[in-house]
């Protein structure tokens, strides 16, 4: 019920929302959408009842085709657990929790009315449910074992299906198609029952070889797609993550349905293309695929969408659409199985494969087997894959996406593909017949979130099903209707869509009537749409009635009933057709012609009478003739007549008017402008201002005009008198004229006759000299048009009728100022020179200096008089000095003040480092660095410039992009000249990493804090948040008036935290984010990052609604405030949200998605505006805020009544007779049990004081470790795991033990030999490695060895450690010597009766071989799962121990796990944090925690820990090495373990200590490194004879407790006694530290054997191999003891490989492992073995500590051990094939970097020193003799020890 009211409300809402995406300009529609509680996977639609199913996690939905829910069935949760076998049990499996049940597969098989469904629980077992009612199961059964496990049971991995028949008639069959997941049953492709068959259930295997399983350690992994069927044949569309070499393959398989054994099964690549112009590489992976019918009778197509991912680019993912013709595919196929068959087996090699392991073996078969066998055989090679497949290019590319969802259909022979999109949109695409395809539109679905791959049609194929995360929408598959004029229907582009002419509306061709009638349904890709193509006559007058005959194109085809009707203008009437023309009469009134305009347009459109239905229309002009008369000014006749209308010009009337068809005399025809009377060509053409000039001009066709002329300008206001001079030739005198304006004035003169204008063209210039012209060279270098000359008397230019003493030599040039005034040295700047008189031409300047420095001057620069450019020559010095220019003969000089200046600049950069991708602001800094101007310098950073946005003393600039990382030099130049910079660098860092960020998204109105986390933030000066929004197509489309604009919002509010962490202000973008593509990045200088993780992009919702309080005012009466509205928290929290009352906040408690509650403050706060007058105006406000936006909701009114009785007399008549009688009544009972109590309460309190110790102690040390491991943690994060490399680690765990340790030859890999004798020797020692691969020979090398009685335990050890090192390089050869001596080894105890002996310990070579393969394959294990606890582990316990006291004589420590190491005394002592500064390294002072009571040389230890953190260990300088000085003053005093002031009691000294130098906390020490012959005691002055006592044996040393039997005998006899008693007895108080440092560690501990005994976390392969080898040896020697197989498995892993790495921690880790943190290991290490064992330790009083200590922990510890075990039994097998692929990886990667040849040279001293011995059992054994072992050794023998054989 709650989920059908749930599921109404989410209905209703997404309904709102996406109707609104209809836009304005689309008629509303119903989107039909689902919501469920969960995830969705996959859907399904019935293609005969329409019904849609859908599966979700723990659900299954069946809905109506319009989404309404009719049933739904619970799948989950259930107990299960991935590595169980159901049925589920939780007395059998531990490990089960409550899970959530993923469905896998979803078909549905109709014939049967039945619906197959599968989910991730119970190992991936189906069921079969009714079709009509999904909530009815018909089959399930959970206790058939592994047969019935048929999807994964790993959500990840995805599981395709299909339901056929094998053949007509035949039974309904599943074929299913999986990856393998870590848990699943290795099986990837199978076929199944539905119906019970012979003894078979449904969904057993359809036949016992109907199943392909993949080994454990397969070199691929598959992942599936989709799962198809066509004819015979079914088909499977899989990705195959390839590991050698590592690539991603798209694979198709094919194999038929009646195949009960596979023979049929074939697979090739497909590979999709992007398309020829595009350089990128070949698509990788396929997310999608269909296969449709594009067209009636067309093969079927297989259309699969491709991604790839553009690694560096940054430019996101690409994908890309395919096809492949399911007839080339089968052609391909066929020619696949005949080239194999009948081909060469040396080319099939290349050319084939075998899927699922194994070479294929090809060739040998007759011609015609693949025909004749067309679904394989036995004796044909199966199963084939071929390395040569299909190859197609992209119909369609998209970037920044990927296309995870693809469906095809054909509408009317049209192909139109559904391609759901990663961003949450449907993208609707037609692939046209050529081949190339269009995206006509898109549909928005939900933002940002994924489309899945189930994208289904509907049955009727009208409708959509697209499924988001947890949404079902039913979307359309066309919107004709929505488009309402044949325009929109057009450009739609929709392959579905036509305009229906007849009906005047888009539809699709089935809809419209008479679509098949010519013309009548305009498909919307031919772009084409009824027009009126032109019309007769093209225009018309006015003032004129007549027909308009249009043509239209395409004219439907039209019977008489279809009437034509005309609307023009304002009136209608029936229209005439003739062909393809319609006929219409002129309207009888036509709109007034607007101002400024000859013509007016008026709309004439067609209709049918039937319906009023639109056919088309045309703009038709009406003409003015009046109105075109005006239009060009002074020129009336020639306006008339040549406009394109026909209008002609009566001169008698002097007027415009329409042509007559016979005109009459005095009339100027239409286009005949030339025969209009005219007045043109005035001359002069310039007139000079101020100045009374005559002008002629010439007049033509003046027959009729008569009378006086007048000529004039409005603009100047003259007119002045005509005379006529000759016939055609007239003159006027102009006034003096002036307009100072400008320098020149163009005009156009009238002219005039009796007041009327006659068409003038007299255009005249009105120029003044004097404008602009300041100077001689000025005046000189005008135009002579204008005559103007340079008047000395006057000083100015003026025209020359003006000047009675112009003058042609102007005088010498005037400099005033020059740029820039300073230059670089190395010249080749340009200097601008300023002033007057520079020349009239650039011919004019002869020469230039500056500075006495030769300038070379720049023609093209020049600017007449005012400014010379020249290029300054380099000077040897810096100087100063004017500038001189020599013009026309004439010298100029600057004036004193006008100085150039040559100067050098020595520079400075900061910041020194910044980004790859640049974009940092740096200032260089100097002297004199504004030299030049900013157009002359240039910075570059190796040849990358650095755009200067600054000049002046300071240059700034912003660094480029940059190839390279590293120190780059910085190079300044100006004018192409560089200076010299020496040791001027900048370094470009890796750019910021973006790694995290929350929360995921914003409302719209911004202001919500962003918190990125990544690295390296401090490199980067500007941050910003930019979000970039694309306006989504179909928005635009449907919204045409306000569509939605692209545009960028940068917002700049952050704040930088450290390197890691920078947290924004999100901006605010448009107000509907839905109608956008929105991109979040974060810009860092020039580097700019999606805001994009694993966990989804950035995303902006729209802002909530608030409901205003009713009547504005809301009564505050329970103390809580409600406000209500919709969409409050979906990109909100309690803790971000804001309100306030008043001034005051409220605070926060609940926040929904429709109501707030806040607490507002006790007492009304005062408005935060106060309003005077009204009284309501005066109450607070409630103000609510989310980030950016502030809402006001109204006013709140506190409750201000007050109560009739006061508080004041309730309280004392109420409390103080209560408190009187509690008063009396508890001084009772406390008198009566004070007696008892005080006896009690003293026992209590002991026992809790020491409890309460414990536990405080516990919970205090806890804490503080952990906030110390984070500090651990985040160094382990920075440097890294000291791991080992692989040779160190072996060096370490084979031969360090050794009686040599770290100076074995092995280790060193120093051979003694001579040179002269090297290469022989290596040869002989390669020859020796053969004969050690002889399985004969090493067996009896081995079994020889063994029985010489000189050959002991530890040379067995060693022996065997080499003899790993030797076969290293063939280590499946070294495993199967390894099984061979087991084997034999086994049957010696079994034989003996006593088999729970085996292993227990390394007394055979074979015991130790398997210690070191266990070593060789589980280091990467190491190294990658469980060497992280462990290291965590003892840096945990490391830092425990030293937290507190630790006896440097005795190696006791105050904190420790063993009692044997426990310091059992109370030591005094004060934590100090001490500032250490490393001397000659120049880093900044680093804090060390130490303790007062510390050694000398314990404090170097903790010093060099902190200061050398980051280092591996064995870079550490030696404690011994190094100096502490302290500097407590002027003084300076060098720290040391023992000198002159070491405490003395008699023969007994004490080492010294911080405290006893009275070192203080905050002091600063001096750490150096010194040499051997330097010892601390050098600076101190000591006395003669001082230093050799302190070296006297007799002397001897204690720390923090004297020896319990060398306490001094000189004290008095009772203080002895009492200190004997005090220091021999660890009191039991002592021992609580041992549970406090227990439980502080617990958690470290625990995670390290989480980590060691989890079977689910990736068992290493050699681990489940060997289990299985002595499993399967158990069952071969028939034993049944559990215990027995127990204890081999523990004393081959646990006990022989996890122990020794418990213990020696430096064995893996590059660490020193002190002896008190030693002892902590062993008891963990102790309690790890205990463990193991499955005998029961009985415990008492007199138990050892240790073991008591972890007694409580032991029996879980225990469980973990039978769960690894049981749970490494139920694992999938490791194959010999898959160890063996496994140890040559090993061998591949690591043998290189050993000592091969001296471990062969090691082994062979033991051949040698047994020579005869193993020569004697090599003769003696039969395969040895045939093979010459016996002889090949001596042949060794004789090379390697240089003497001559007797053979």
């Amino acid at each position: 019920m709650g989920h059908g009211v749930l599921g109404a409300m989410a209905l209703h809402l997404w309904a709102l929302i996406l109707l609104g995406l209809a836009g304005v300009g689309a008629r509303p529609r119903q989107l039909d959408v689902f919501c469920s509680n969960t995830e969705l996977n996959h859907l399904a639609v019935d293609t005969e009842s329409g019904e849609v199913y859908v599966g979700a996690v723990n659900t299954l939905y069946q809905l109506s085709a319009e989404l309404r829910l009719r049933q739904q069935a619970a799948t989950g949760p259930a107990l299960d657990n991935k590595k169980c076998t159901p049925p589920i049990e939780a007395s059998q499996c531990h490990e089960a929790v409550s899970t959530n049940n993923v469905n896998q597969l979803l078909l549905l098989d109709s014939p049967r009315g039945r619906v197959v469904e599968c989910g991730s629980l119970f190992k991936g077992i189906c069921a079969l449910r009714a079709l009509s009612n999904i909530s009815v199961r018909l089959f399930y059964e959970d206790g058939s074992g592994e047969k019935s496990f048929v999807a994964s049971n790993d959500e990840h991995v995805a599981t395709v299906g299909l339901v056929s028949t094998a053949g007509p008639g035949g039974e309904r069959l599943l074929f299913v198609g999986k990856g393998n997941g870590p848990h699943d049953n290795g099986i990837i492709v199978s076929t199944r029952l539905l119906d019970r068959t012979e003894g078979r259930e449904a969904f057993e295997a359809y036949t016992d070889h109907t199943t392909y399983k993949t080994g454990y350690l397969s070199t691929s992994s598959q992942q599936y797609v989709a799962a198809f069927e066509d004819g015979r044949y079914v088909f499977f569309v899989f990705n195959q993550q390839d590991k050698h070499p590592a690539r991603n393959r798209t694979l198709l398989a094919r194999m038929c349905k009646q195949d009960p054994s596979y023979y049929s099964y074939v697979e090739m690549e497909l590979r999709c293309h992007a398309a020829a112009h595009t350089p990128a590489p070949a698509f990788g992976t396929c997310l999608a695929a269909s296969v449709a019918v594009p067209s009636p009778g067309a093969g079927r197509v297989l259309y699969t969408a491709f991604s790839r991912d553009s690694r560096g680019g940054g430019g996101g993912p690409q994908a890309g659409l395919c096809l492949f013709p399911l007839d080339e595919i089968h052609a391909k196929m066929e020619a696949t199985r005949n080239a194999c068959y009948t081909g060469s087996r040396e080319a099939g090699r290349d050319a084939f494969y075998k899927p699922f392991h194994g070479e294929i073996l090809c060739g040998g078969h007759m011609s015609g087997a693949s025909e004749s066998f067309p679904c394989g055989s036995e004796h044909l090679p199966y199963p084939l894959g071929s390395h040569n497949g299909l190859t197609a290019t992209a119909v369609l590319q998209r970037g920044g996406l990927n296309l995870t969802a693809v469906t095809v259909t054909a509408e009317e022979g049209h192909t139109i593909a559904f391609l759901g999109t990663s961003d949450g949109r449907i993208l609707k695409v037609y692939l046209a017949p050529n081949g190339t395809s269009t995206e006509y539109g898109s549909i928005l679905v939900e933002l940002n979130r994924k489309v899945k791959q189930d994208l289904v049609l509907s049955a009727d194929r009208a409708s959509l099903y697209a499924m988001t995360q947890d949404k079902v929408f039913r979307l359309p598959v066309q919107e004709c209707l929505g488009f309402s004029t044949c325009l929109q229907c057009r450009d739609s582009q929709d392959p579905y869509c036509g305009w229906c002419v007849i009906e005047g509306r888009c539809t699709r061709r089935t809809a419209c009537p008479r679509a098949e009638e010519t013309g009548h349904w305009l498909w919307s890709q031919d772009g084409s749409c009824v027009a009126v193509t032109s019309a007769q006559p093209q225009n018309m007058s006015r003032r004129a009635q007549g027909e308009v005959q249009l043509t239209v194109s395409p004219l439907p085809a039209l019977t008489v009933d279809d009437e034509l009707l005309c609307l023009f203008g304002g009136s209608q009437h029936p229209a005439r057709v003739e062909g393809d023309s319609v006929i219409c009469n002129s309207p009888s009134s036509v709109p007034s012609t607007p101002p400024g305009q000859d013509h007016v347009a008026v709309t004439v459109e067609l209709h049918f009478r039937r319906g009023d239905v639109f056919l088309a229309s045309h703009q038709y002009l009406f003409y003015d003739c009046r109105e075109a008369a005006s239009l060009a000014q002074h020129l009336p006749c020639i306006s008339c007549t040549s406009s394109r209308w026909t209008c002609q010009w009566d001169l008698r009337y002097r007027e415009c008017r329409e042509a007559s068809p016979s005109p009459e005399d005095g009339i100027v025809r239409a286009h005949m402008e030339e025969t209009c009377p005219q007045f043109l060509t005035p001359s002069p053409r310039v007139i000079p201002m101020n100045h009374e000039t005559d002008v002629t001009f010439q007049g033509k066709n003046l027959e009729l005009v008569k009378g006086s002329l007048l000529v004039g300008s409005e603009l100047l206001k003259f007119e002045a008198l005509v005379t006529s001079q000759e016939p055609g030739s007239f003159l006027f005198r102009t006034p003096k004229l002036s307009h100072d304006a400008n320098e020149t004035l163009p005009l156009h003169l009238y002219v005039k006759s009796f007041g009327k204008n006659i068409d003038s063209k007299l255009q005249v210039t009105l120029y003044n000299c004097s404008f602009g012209r300041g100077d001689c060279s000025l005046c000189l270098a005008a135009d002579t048009a204008y005559q103007c000359v340079w008047c000395a008397g006057q000083g100015k230019c003026v025209y020359q009728a003006l000047c009675s003493n112009a003058t042609s030599d102007c005088p010498p040039p005037v400099i005033s100022r020059i740029q820039p005034e300073t230059g670089p040295l190395a010249g080749g700047i340009r200097v601008t020179i300023l002033g007057s008189n520079l020349g009239v031409r650039a011919d004019d300047v002869e020469r230039v200096t500056v500075a006495g420095r030769n300038c070379a001057f720049e023609p093209d620069q020049y600017s007449v008089s005012t400014r010379i450019v020249c290029v300054i020559e380099a000077a040897e010095e810096p100087l100063r000095g004017g500038v001189e220019v020599e013009v026309n003969g004439k010298r100029g000089h600057s004036p004193p003040h006008v100085q150039f200046t040559y100067q050098p600049q020595p520079l400075h950069v900061n910041p020194k480092q910044g980004p790859q991708a640049g974009g940092t602001m740096l200032t260089i800094s100097g002297m004199y660095l504004d030299t030049g101007c900013r157009e002359d310098v240039r910075v570059t950073l190796n040849r990358v410039p650095c755009n200067v946005t600054e000049f002046g003393p300071h240059l700034k600039c912003v660094t480029g992009p940059q190839p390279t990382l590293g120190e780059v030099a910085l190079e300044v130049s100006y004018g192409g000249s560089h200076v010299p910079s020496p040791g001027v660098t900048f370094t470009y860092r890796e750019n910021p990493v973006l790694r995290t960020f929350e929360p995921l998204r914003s409302f719209a109105s911004g202001g919500r804090s962003i918190s990125v986390t990544g690295q390296g933030f401090s490199l980067i000066q500007r941050f910003s948040m930019v979000v970039i929004a694309e306006p989504l197509q179909s928005w635009r489309r449907r919204r045409e008036a306000g569509a939605p604009q692209p545009t960028v919002v940068v917002g700049t509010e952050y704040v930088l935290h450290n390197d890691t962490k920078v947290v924004f202000l999100s901006p605010a973008v448009p107000d509907e984010p839905e109608a956008y593509n929105l991109t979040a990045l974060v810009q860092m200088d020039g580097h700019q990052v999606l805001l994009r993780t694993e966990a989804g992009a950035f995303e902006y919702v729209a802002d909530p609604t608030f409901v205003n309080f009713t009547g504005g005012v809301k009564k505050q009466v329970n103390k809580l405030i409600h406000a209500q509205g919709t969409n409050l928290n979906k990109a909100m929290t309690l803790q971000e949200a804001e309100a306030f009352v008043g001034a005051e906040r409220c605070i926060m408690k609940t926040l929904t998605e429709t109501d707030l509650y806040c607490e507002p403050p006790e007492v009304q706060p005062p408005p935060k505006r106060r309003q005077k007058r009204d009284t309501t105006h005066n109450l607070p406000e409630f103000i609510v805020k989310f980030g950016s936006r502030e809402w006001v909701l109204g006013r709140v009114e506190y409750d201000t009544r007050v109560s009739d009785v006061p508080l004041s007399l309730i309280l004392p008549l109420v409390i103080v007779p209560m408190v009187v009688v509690i008063a009396v009544s508890v001084y009772c009972y406390w008198r009566k049990s004070q007696q008892a109590e005080r006896e009690y309460e003293k026992i209590r309190s002991q026992l809790e004081g020491l409890e309460e110790s414990v536990r405080d102690r516990c919970k205090k040390e806890f804490t503080d470790l952990m906030i110390e491991m984070e500090d651990q943690s985040s160094d382990v994060h920075e440097a890294g795991i000291p791991v080992l490399d692989y040779k160190t680690y072996t060096d370490r765990v084979f031969f360090l033990l050794s009686k040599d340790g770290s100076k074995d030859v092995m280790v060193t890999g120093q051979l003694d030999i001579p040179e002269a004798r090297r290469p022989v020797v290596e040869q002989a020692l390669y020859q020796f490695s053969n004969l050690l691969n002889s399985k004969s020979f090493l067996v009896n090398f081995i079994h020889t060895l063994e029985n010489q009685r000189e050959f002991s335990a530890r040379a067995k050890v060693y022996f065997a450690s080499l003899l790993t090192v030797a076969l290293h390089g063939k280590l499946e050869y070294y495993t199967d010597i390894m099984r061979t001596l087991f084997l034999e080894l086994m049957e010696q105890y079994v034989v003996a009766k006593n088999p729970k002996l085996m292993l227990r310990r390394s007394e055979t070579v074979v015991e130790r071989m398997l210690s070191n393969w266990m070593s060789i394959c589980l280091y990467q294990y190491l190294k990658d799962s469980a060497g992280e606890p462990l290291y965590k582990l003892f840096k945990a316990i490391k830092h425990q121990v030293e937290k507190g006291p630790v006896d440097a004589v005795q190696k006791k420590a105050k904190y420790t796990l063993n009692d044997t190491g426990l310091l059992g005394d109370d030591v005094e002592y004060t934590p100090l944090t001490v500032s250490v500064i490393v001397q000659d390294e120049g880093v900044d002072a680093v804090p060390v925690k130490v303790l007062n009571c510390d050694t000398i040389s314990q404090v170097k230890e903790k010093v060099i820990d902190q200061v050398y953190r980051t280092l591996p260990c064995s870079r550490w300088p030696k404690a011994e090495s190094v100096v502490l000085e302290w500097r407590p003053g002027s003084t300076a005093q060098i720290l040391s373990d023992l000198d002159l002031t070491s405490q003395r009691e008699g023969r007994w000294r004490r080492i010294n200590t911080l405290m006893h130098y009275n070192v203080r906390d905050g002091a600063t020490l001096l750490l150096s490194k010194v040499g051997v012959s330097q010892q601390p005691e050098d600076s101190q002055q000591d006395l003669p004879g001082e230093r050799h006592a302190l070296l006297e044996e007799e002397n001897r040393v204690w720390h923090l407790v004297r020896p319990a039997d060398e306490v001094d005998e000189g004290r008095c006899k009772r203080g002895s006694v009492k200190e004997k008693e005090r220091t021999k007895a660890i009191t039991e108080i002592y021992l609580t530290r041992l549970l406090s440092v227990k439980g502080t560690l617990q958690q470290f501990v625990d995670n390290f054997f989480q980590s060691v005994l989890a079977p689910g976390l990736a068992v290493p392969p050699a681990v489940k191999y060997f289990f299985d080898f002595l499993d399967e040896q158990a069952e071969k020697h028939d034993i049944k003891d559990e215990d027995t197989i127990h204890i081999w498995k523990t004393n081959s892993l646990p006990l022989r490989f996890w122990v020794n790495i418990l213990k020696n921690p430096h064995f893996i880790f590059d660490v020193h492992v002190p002896e008190v943190v030693d002892a902590s290991l062993s008891v963990i290490a102790q309690t790890f073995m205990d463990a193991c064992t499955r005998t029961e330790h009985k415990l008492s009083r007199d138990s050892p500590s240790n073991k008591l200590l972890y007694a409580k922990e032991i029996s879980a510890y225990k469980k973990m051990v039978e769960d690894y075990y049981k749970g490494i039994r139920q694992m999938v097998q490791v194959s010999d094939q898959d160890m063996n692929t496994h140890l040559a990886e090993i061998s591949r990667a690591h043998t290189d970097s050993l000592n091969t040849l001296v471990a062969l040279h090691q082994l062979y001293q033991y051949t040698q020193k047994y020579y005869d011995q193993i020569v004697n059992a090599l003769e003696e054994d039969p395969a040895a003799q045939k093979m010459q072992l016996a002889f090949r050794l001596q042949q060794i023998a004789a090379a390697l020890e240089n003497k001559v054989t007797d053979l």
